[in-house]
């Protein structure tokens, strides 16, 4: 495909235009999305220029093992131009979910969008792989989902694994993994893979992903296991409105008892906040309304790996550091209160052999004195 047939299609503006966006809802959209990626005041305008000038990106979207609760949080994102423009309009050619296609046709809209755009489209994959049995738990069109992954894979130009089911299995890849859920970076060798995890991953954070490869024509800056750093550089402990409960050793015991009532921390009935990167609560969720702990439940840390077995859901973590995992806010203080002491304690000595330095001085020095008279 050349990149003359990539211009004839229409650009972001002009499909947003023609939908009967104003100008006002586009820059309000593009100031979201530079807030949300971490860009700097001049991130708005390079947003909105790349909107105007690049042509739509086709995208094929494949659903395997999963419960489609990522494309429902992405539908779902505060901005209505994030499902409008960006997932409608951003020439979904496929996705079992969404098209209104069925059957050969949408087989035959896959097909076409790989043949025409070899090597320019953007491959989204909702879900796991099953390996077992020869991949006969998930069949699509009489091939297996390995068979279909492999066969988009080869003309994308990258690919997106949305959720953690994408990402590292999820639950279907917890034990025994009767199925063998593998995760598709551990299939697909060679391509350029970026993992937005979570279960699901919050949409802004998709739309996010995908606004940082239009803009700017690249992958995002990811970190070591291939997340966007945008919005997984951070735990969510970090970040927690709770966590001066947690520093003061102020913890919820059981869901239903007083502490829970006060707002106190969640670490001991299991908040896995500690150990998990995400954005939940910075960016939050249903247009920054709430998130998990702020609505009362602990992180489950459904963006980690083998989150499924790592415990009971309900269990408290081994002790994650920090100021007070046990302590009492009364504890603290007298510990804070001991340092004082000792602190003050050594001042006094040393003001004291300071002082009697100088009468040992003055001391001698009379002495002298008086043999000189």
């Amino acid at each position: 495909m050349t990149t003359e047939t990539l211009t004839k299609r229409p650009t972001y503006y002009e499909e947003l235009r023609g939908k009967g966006y104003s100008r006002r809802d586009f820059m309000k959209y593009c100031t979201m999305m530079a807030a949300f990626m971490g860009l700097q005041q001049s991130g708005i305008a390079q947003i909105a220029d790349a909107m105007k000038k690049t042509p739509r990106i086709p995208v094929i979207w494949l659903h395997f093992q999963e419960c489609t609760c990522c494309s429902e949080s992405f539908i779902r994102s505060s901005h209505p131009i994030t499902a409008d423009i960006v997932l409608d309009q951003i020439s979904l050619d496929y996705t079992e979910t969404l098209m209104a296609a069925s059957g050969h046709q949408a087989e035959e809209a896959m097909q076409k969008t790989m043949k025409d755009h070899y090597g320019e489209y953007v491959l989204c994959v909702e879900g796991s792989v099953p390996m077992a049995g020869d991949g006969e738990y998930c069949c699509i069109g009489g091939r297996s989902a390995k068979q279909i992954l492999e066969e988009t894979a080869a003309g994308a130009k990258a690919i997106l694994c949305w959720g953690s089911c994408a990402c590292n299995g999820c639950v279907q890849a917890a034990k025994p993994n009767p199925t063998q859920a593998t995760p598709i970076h551990k299939i697909i060798k060679g391509k350029p893979i970026v993992k937005v995890p979570g279960c699901p991953p919050i949409g802004e954070v998709m739309a996010g992903t995908l606004m940082h490869i239009i803009t700017f024509g690249t992958l995002p800056e990811l970190d070591g296991i291939g997340r966007p750093k945008a919005f997984y550089s951070k735990r969510i402990h970090d970040s927690c409105y709770r966590r001066p409960f947690y520093d003061a050793g102020m913890f919820v015991e059981t869901f239903d008892d007083e502490n829970a009532k006060k707002g106190y921390c969640l670490y001991k009935v299991g908040c896995k906040g500690p150990s998990t990167y995400n954005a939940c609560g910075i960016m939050k969720w249903n247009a920054g309304v709430s998130y998990p702990i702020q609505s009362g439940h602990g992180c489950f840390g459904c963006t980690e790996e083998k989150f499924w077995d790592n415990g009971p859901i309900y269990a408290r973590m081994p002790e994650a550091g920090g100021f007070g995992i046990e302590a009492t806010a009364d504890k603290i203080g007298m510990v804070a209160l001991g340092v004082t002491a000792a602190g003050i304690a050594a001042h006094a000595v040393a003001t004291n052999l300071r002082k009697k330095e100088i009468v040992d001085n003055l001391i001698e020095e009379g002495k002298e004195s008086e043999k000189e008279l």
